[in-house]
């Protein structure tokens, strides 16, 4: 499975994400985590959310309180959104 290699904010929540293998696409957290609760409560506040980085030793984004998203699942999911994803030339 390739790694997350690069995260850019675009909006309130919306990440545009890339894989190692050129994979990319946007993801709408909103949608994306079902439910803000636990170590994804803090995410609600924007400045917090903002602070997401690539930690290249997982291959994954995180956030300092240690909250991440699986890279496995953003995958699949932007395959399920077909419209949003492409592969860079």
């Amino acid at each position: 499975m390739p790694d997350i290699i690069h995260v850019k904010i675009i909006k309130n929540r919306v990440l545009n994400i890339t894989f190692s293998d050129g994979y990319y696409g946007q993801i709408d957290c909103d949608s994306f985590i079902c439910s803000y609760t636990g170590v994804f409560e803090p995410l609600l506040n924007i400045e917090f959310f903002n602070q997401v980085y690539v930690n290249k030793d997982l291959g994954t984004i995180v956030w300092p309180n240690g909250a991440d998203i699986c890279p496995e699942y953003a995958y699949q999911y932007l395959i399920n959104c077909k419209h949003t994803t492409s592969f860079e030339k």
